[in-house]
């Protein structure tokens, strides 16, 4: 499998460190090109720069983004390092010249991170250049990418991360070649990164009305979190921030056939609402390309007879 080993800011890790995060932006303040070079669920390694040249933790691979700094704060906060959005506008602003008040920066999304305490970390591999700018990438199928993976399982046991995720598999230098994408693609999926990926996947516009404007776009779960609806793209739709309010409060709903239903509720109730009864009978302007990231009809189905004020 591939792991890849990134250089890592030390302010970024020792504030990540004390917080014990489920998720972290591993941000790059120039935007960065699309992270392919690990599959979801792939091992993202922490080195952290000189002089401390060592290797600190790891988090795994959920996507890549591109998002506006603000955005990027008001999706992840304390994830991106600090718990001051001026500090991280200045975190940001030390690695760029152009002075840009708002700059686009890339988010390397990352799953169930652990950090090491500073006894645990691990040696660089002998094959690390001091000139390496961003990272480098190692195979377990090559004897220093394997004896990396090796040393970092074994801190891992340490931490009981194993006990933490009974799905994922020990040894896992040791199965067929690309089964460990099945395995680590169980690794938990939280909030941030369900609003990223559903952000991306609806192509950043409003599935309803279109709009493109990406401060008032929110991910909505149709069936909620705490019904034990899933952080999954096909349990989410990207919303207008009034169209978002209506959906969780019930004054709007989508039918199995995509369809959108506007409550007449909201008539009575306000004694308003003409800018939504225009969408009334509207099919769903925009959809994730792949089917199955598509809205769940089951889940649509449980949001019509459970929420919607009908």
């Amino acid at each position: 499998m591939t792991l890849y080993l990134a250089t890592t800011d030390a302010s970024w890790f020792r504030f990540l460190h004390r917080e014990h995060p489920d998720e972290v932006n591993f941000w790059q303040p120039g935007g960065g090109q699309n992270f392919k070079i690990l599959p979801q669920g792939g091992p993202f390694l922490f080195k952290l720069k000189a002089p401390l040249n060592a290797i600190g933790g790891l988090g795994f691979f959920a996507t890549h983004t591109r998002l506006p700094l603000s955005v990027a704060w008001e999706i992840f906060e304390k994830e991106n390092g600090t718990d001051n959005p001026e500090v991280f506008r200045k975190m940001v602003s030390q690695y760029r010249k152009d002075g840009e008040p708002n700059p686009e920066i890339g988010c390397i999304v990352l799953t169930d991170p652990v950090f090491f305490d500073e006894a645990d970390w691990i040696s660089v591999p002998s094959n690390w250049a001091n000139s390496i700018v961003q990272g480098k990438s190692y195979d377990t199928n090559e004897l220093i990418g394997r004896d990396l993976w090796t040393k970092v399982e074994q801190t891992l046991r340490k931490y009981r991360w194993m006990d933490r995720q009974p799905d994922v598999k020990s040894q896992l230098v040791e199965e067929p070649a690309g089964e460990y994408r099945e395995i680590f693609s169980r690794v938990r999926v939280g909030q941030s990164t369900f609003r990223t990926l559903i952000t991306d996947a609806y192509q950043r516009r409003c599935a309803i009305s279109g709009e493109k404007t990406l401060p008032v776009l929110k991910a909505a779960h149709i069936k909620p979190y705490t019904q034990s609806g899933p952080h999954a793209v096909r349990n989410g739709l990207l919303l207008r921030s009034d169209l978002h309010k209506l959906f969780d409060n019930g004054y709007l709903t989508i039918a199995s056939d995509y369809r959108v239903e506007v409550s007449k509720r909201i008539r009575e109730e306000f004694e308003n609402g003409k800018e939504y009864y225009r969408f009334d009978g509207q099919k769903l302007l925009n959809f994730p390309l792949p089917l199955q990231q598509q809205p769940d009809r089951q889940f649509l189905d449980w949001h019509n007879t459970q929420i919607f004020k009908g």
